[in-house]
């Protein structure tokens, strides 16, 4: 019997007999050559490890996997558990506004006029507070307050809105309180979509988030300090243009422009102490002259007089100048 080279197979349990480099006749039956091959590989195993299960090789797989650093089981599973749940409703569901409850307390946007809409907010907030004395709101108009300085030396501060048109309100809605703020004097309703199908629709108001509503608040105190830092700025240039009048010896007219109010030129002495109310007096000047009549009221400080006169058979009351009358002698 010749003797051959057989190649290694690591199935040690193959019915088919590995394929060997030289072939050579083998008389013997099929049994016997497996029983050959059996005793080769053997002795292969008893050099090299024992050879794993496809159970054993299977978790060994599963352990490595989840000894990785990133597990993307555990992240879908939070995913999902974070995830809320999709609420289908139906169109009935829809028109129900007592389901805006809940929500719980959000912000909405109320729109009124954009002329009068911070007079809107102001009444919006007192008719809330009288109604529903035990519901906690918040009624926000955005504005930004602008100085300005007056010819005759004062500041008037007046509100600029920057959103015209839209009032926020943050409270639990529902149907009551949402057909009362519709109701409103100056109100015209929420801003949100419309609901329903064919046969009836309705305007279902829309929450604002938070991450809007923060913006929107950042925003309205950036355009506060831009507005206050230009007021100083000018307040600091008119200032400088003054210091440059006074030095160069130029005089400002305190005097204001406009209308001048007729002061009458007679001199102070004519006012005395004999003219009290109840007196009679006779006008001496003015559309009134020559007129008699008696004091009802006199103002020493704003030099004004009030006196009655009969005409017609009626007593008529005049505002006179206290230097246009003067007491009536006998």
């Amino acid at each position: 019997m010749k003797q051959g080279l057989l190649r290694w197979h690591p199935c040690r349990f193959s019915t088919v007999p590995p394929p060997s480099i030289f072939t050579f006749p083998c008389p013997t039956p099929l049994r016997k050559f497996n029983r050959t091959v059996t005793a080769i590989s053997a002795t292969l195993d008893s050099v090299n490890a024992e050879q794993l299960t496809a159970r054993e090789r299977r978790q060994m797989r599963n352990e490595r996997r989840e000894s990785r650093a990133y597990n993307w089981r555990e992240e879908v599973e939070e995913r999902l558990i974070k995830k809320p749940k999709k609420r289908y409703t139906s169109w009935t569901e829809e028109l129900n506004l007592d389901n805006l409850a809940l929500l719980g307390p959000q912000w909405w946007v109320v729109r009124v006029s954009r002329v009068s809409g911070q007079d809107t907010a102001q009444r919006l907030a007192r008719s809330l507070v009288l109604n529903f004395p035990d519901m906690e709101f918040k009624v926000y108009a955005p504005a930004v307050q602008v100085r300005r300085k007056l010819k005759n030396g004062s500041i008037s501060v007046k509100p600029k809105p920057l959103f015209p048109g839209c009032v926020f309100l943050k409270c639990v809605l529902n149907k009551e309180l949402h057909d009362f703020i519709r109701e409103c004097d100056g109100v015209g309703g929420f801003i949100g979509s419309k609901v329903g199908n064919t046969k009836r629709q309705i305007n279902r108001p829309k929450p604002v988030s938070v991450d809007d509503m923060e913006a929107i608040f950042k925003q309205a105190k950036e355009e506060q300090e831009k507005s206050d830092q230009a007021f100083e700025e000018e307040q600091q240039a008119e200032g400088i243009v003054n210091d440059e009048k006074a030095s160069t010896g130029s005089v400002v007219d305190p005097i204001r422009k406009g209308r001048s109010r007729k002061v009458s030129k007679l001199p102070l002495t004519r006012v005395n102490n004999k003219i009290t109310p109840g007196s009679t007096v006779r006008v001496i000047s003015g559309t009134f002259a020559e007129f008699t009549g008696s004091l009802k009221k006199l103002d020493r400080k704003t030099g004004k007089a009030t006196v009655g006169f009969t005409l017609f058979g009626k007593e008529s009351l005049v505002e006179l100048d206290v230097n246009e009358i003067v007491a009536e002698t006998n």
